[in-house]
């Protein structure tokens, strides 16, 4: 136990998505709310806070494998601190991870997560008061120029492939209000830009009573974000999901990046169907026609599965293709993976993973050829930039953001060699190059 004022001291390791990483800070905005204090070194932690990821088979074996790191070290006495494990694979496997995991002295499932600071001081056997914040706060901590904000939680679409439902629930949306105020203290605090996440944003409202949209949100955090010339991004938007009214908010909003990430999964209209999803080649087609058309210069991303169960050659070539023809800014390619309680990990038709393997790399191939060649394009540009860090490199300072074609954390970066500026300014630069997906930039206009 720390000496000084402060409860103890948490190291948080967070895996997985940016949806993690946001319940990671609720958190983290809790325990130092409560009297605790954050640490990066696990030499100096009372307890290790472990928010793990169970999308994938890999990311739940990630997830173990960080846990018993961290007791192996602990064993040999690195540091002596109780392990809590919290997020994803406790929602999956809850009943039977203290048996399989006995170095874990606590699992948190990420319904319980606020109730985190009771969790800690009874893992340490000390005596805490009531928080600070509670659960209907703004429980943030700004610790950079970009920020997540969840405006869903859950998935009723129960896609063939995937566990979420089964771990994250039903799908409900989170309150227009509650939205907007933590938009608005986050830019008070420096954020520059938020990201707006769930699992189908595109939804967003309709389990409300009245006409509450994803479109009319989007108004609502704009104005919001306006008074700090910031940015408004959003993320994991369903084919079916893009409505007239959205597509015109998009459009017709300054603050509303041209930024439209849209996961096809698949085109195929056989395994769309087998996934449980809907669509067809012509219907996807007439769709990204249709955002082109009314958004010019839009930037798009999708994400593409190999080898769902049953997949053709055919039909592997049928994505190839598509993908190919509409020459996507940026695209994820998975390789399925036959996840624990789905329908389609009970299919007969498994793909050998060989055959899997090699769908999945020729995809990749050409969706690096395809990125690589869309970024090139923006070369010549000015843009804004978000400063994001600041890197000591051999030739000096390097500062390192985004434009708005990006987003951060996945779409590569901008890298500007000379200039001064802090992390959470926003600097006009001329675009001079790129390499893969990255860009480098010249300073034109100081930091605002």
């Amino acid at each position: 136990m720390t000496e000084n004022s402060s409860l103890g001291r948490i190291l948080f390791i967070t895996l997985g998505c940016a949806k993690n990483e946001v319940d990671t800070d609720r958190m983290r905005a809790l325990l130092i709310s409560s009297g605790f204090e954050e640490t990066v070194d696990v030499e100096n932690a009372d307890v290790a806070i472990v928010n793990t990821c169970s999308f994938l088979a890999s990311a739940t074996e990630e997830s173990v494998e960080a846990t018993l790191e961290l007791a192996e070290g602990r064993a040999q006495g690195v540091r002596s601190c109780p392990i809590i494990m919290c997020g994803c694979v406790p929602s999956r496997y809850g009943d039977d991870l203290p048996e399989q995991l006995p170095e874990v002295a606590a699992f948190v499932k990420a319904d319980d997560e606020d109730g985190i600071v009771d969790v800690v001081a009874d893992v340490l056997g000390i005596s805490v008061g009531s928080p600070v914040l509670d659960a209907s706060a703004m429980l943030r901590t700004v610790q950079g120029a970009s920020a997540f904000v969840k405006i869903s939680e859950g998935c009723d679409r129960f896609c063939a492939f995937c566990a979420i439902p089964y771990i994250r629930g039903r799908y409900h949306s989170r309150p227009s209000d509650e939205i907007v105020s933590e938009v608005s203290a986050l830019m008070a605090r420096g954020v520059r830009e938020v990201v707006l996440i769930g699992q189908d944003t595109g939804i967003w409202g309709s389990d409300f009573d009245g006409d509450e949209t994803l479109a009319k949100l989007l108004v609502r955090v704009a104005e919001a974000v306006r008074p700090y010339n910031g940015w408004v991004r959003v993320l994991y938007l369903q084919p079916e999901g893009m409505t007239d009214e959205l597509i015109a908010a998009i459009r017709d909003t300054p603050e509303v990046l041209p930024y439209i990430d849209i996961p096809i999964q698949h085109c195929s209209a056989r395994i769309l169907k087998a996934m449980g999803r809907s669509g067809d080649p012509q219907q996807l087609h007439e769709l990204f026609a249709k955002l082109r058309s009314e958004i010019p210069g839009m930037v798009l991303r999708t994400t593409g599965m190999a080898g769902f169960p049953g997949e053709t050659d055919e039909e592997a070539d049928e994505l190839y293709d598509f993908i190919e023809s509409e020459e996507f800014d940026y695209t994820s390619v998975f390789a399925y993976s036959q996840e624990e309680g789905t329908r389609a990990a009970a299919m007969d038709c498994q793909v050998d993973e060989e055959t899997k393997l090699e769908r999945t790399q020729r995809l990749i191939d050409l969706v690096e050829e395809l990125g690589f060649s869309a970024t090139a394009k923006h070369v010549g540009e000015r843009v804004d930039v978000i400063v994001d860090g600041i890197e000591e490199t051999e030739d000096g300072v390097e500062l390192i953001g985004h434009a708005w074609f990006q987003a951060p954390d996945c779409d590569g970066a901008v890298h500007i060699a000379s200039g001064e500026a802090a992390v959470g300014d926003i600097v006009t630069v001329d675009l001079v190059d790129s390499f893969c997906y990255e860009m480098v930039g010249e300073i034109v206009k100081e930091a605002r």
